[in-house]
């Protein structure tokens, strides 16, 4: 279950300003729920968890045991809400380092030729047992032809097929929309494997649809209780909103206040990624008619160290949202020793999720008394079932946030500006 403590936050907005926000969020909320706001038609993101499909769902599940069984690499291919969603679920459950099952890696998401070319020889290397790699792709696109992944997919593709021939197609995976489109015809040639992206659905809201869930099936983690976690929160939110208001009012009346930035910190590491998810879904979300909190991503404690100065010292338009994990599933205690070099042993017996807790509370403090507002939201620990309900959480949270802005939550024309000028450059017809 999710807490939400505002206490370090409501200090710096008035009472009355507060009570507006938290009236036009509720208003808002209903927007959402009867599809009565601003871009209904991308509203199925809400739709999928209030009905879920299990068939769908065994779909996936059973493909992923499929690949992990035989893939030593499963390649993601794909750019924004077609990669981000499904890295921040693997980062933040997946282990530091490498483990069982195939190696997860990321194609499409920029447009290096280094990173390529290193790429295509890396899996062209032998595996640990000195036999060649069994590579896997799944490539995620609507349209297919956003130039970062349709530039890597042909390539990616090309090797595929240098590699293993006509066994290629069984080997490639494409999610894109039920239908139309470049991938859809590249499908059509090839015969490759389909999921279907609902239309309703656009890529930021897409982690729990084929999008995400497939490459985290993959990675050997539990899509089904990532999913109903996401479905016990949207039953926990249609029953008892106020959580859910009163974040969303919080930072509308903060903004309304003149605040322009929100720090998104973790002293949990595994959940920088999931950071990176939720800063592409609030800017892309928020980011209309220069109007928008501009989310960063801070990872403490090791940015503290950085940034750190900047947050207590620097200029007072920011408010800093934390993601607390209040329970560990692993932990360390720190050991005595007799010549304390280091002068720790007065920390000596304390688990090291404890220290880093302190930490939080003594930056959360220190930050509050230096002019931050601060929110913190908890959650009681990182499993599929938690981040499942985060991920709900977080998108029903910004369609809200951007409906009390008066704008559409599900539309991005800015991202269209640079494409036309890059497209131009590039001499592209009709661009």
């Amino acid at each position: 279950m999710i807490k939400l403590n505002t206490t370090s936050a409501e200090t710096f907005v008035q009472a009355e300003s507060l009570e507006h926000a938290l009236h036009t969020s509720k208003a808002s909320l209903q927007d959402v729920f009867n599809k009565t706001g601003k871009g209904p038609e991308w509203t199925g993101w809400v739709d999928i968890v209030k009905s879920p499909n299990d068939a769908l769902l065994g779909e996936i599940e059973q493909l992923a045991r499929t690949i992990r069984e035989d893939a030593d690499v499963f390649i993601v291919c794909g750019i924004g809400g077609s990669y981000l969603g499904a890295r921040a679920v693997i980062d933040a459950l997946g282990p530091f380092f490498p483990g069982k099952g195939p190696e997860i890696v990321y194609a499409g998401h920029h447009m290096s030729a280094r990173y390529l070319n290193e790429l295509a020889a890396y899996l062209s290397q032998p595996n640990r047992e000195g036999k060649p790699k069994s590579v896997y792709l799944n490539v995620i696109s609507k349209s297919g032809t956003t130039t970062e992944t349709a530039l890597a997919f042909r390539i990616l593709r090309d090797w595929m097929k240098q590699t293993y021939g006509p066994e290629a197609a069984r080997r490639i995976t494409a999610t894109t929309s039920a239908g139309g489109g470049a991938l859809n015809k590249i499908i059509q040639a090839e015969g490759y494997r389909k999921f279907v992206l609902p239309d309703d659905i656009g890529g930021r809201f897409s982690v729990l649809t084929p999008v995400g869930l497939l490459p985290i099936a993959v990675a050997g983690l539990d899509v089904r209780e990532l999913f109903y976690g996401a479905v016990s929160e949207y039953e926990r939110v249609s029953s008892d909103p106020e959580t859910l208001l009163k974040y969303t009012a919080i930072r509308h009346a903060l903004y309304t206040a003149g605040y322009r930035i929100d720090i998104n910190a973790s002293f949990e590491p595994a959940l920088k990624s999931f950071g990176g998810w939720m800063q592409q879904l609030t800017g892309e979300s928020e980011g209309k008619n220069h109007k928008g909190l501009y989310p960063a991503v801070h990872a403490y404690s090791t940015d503290l160290h950085s940034l750190g100065q900047m947050v207590q010292d620097g200029e007072r338009n920011m408010l800093e949202t934390f993601l607390v994990v209040d329970k560990t599933h692993s932990d360390a205690i720190l050991p005595y020793d007799d010549d304390n070099y280091d002068g720790l042993n007065y920390l000596a017996g304390r688990s090291v999720h404890d220290i880093n807790t302190k930490a939080y509370q003594g930056t959360r403090q220190a930050h509050h008394e230096g002019g931050v507002p601060v929110i913190s939201l908890h959650i009681p620990e990182v499993s599929e079932s938690s981040l499942g309900a985060l991920i709900f959480f977080f998108e029903l949270a910004t369609a809200v946030y951007v409906y009390n802005l008066g704008e559409n939550p599900f539309d991005q024309p800015g991202v269209e500006d640079y494409k036309k000028a890059m497209f131009k450059l590039l001499g592209k017809e009709n661009a």
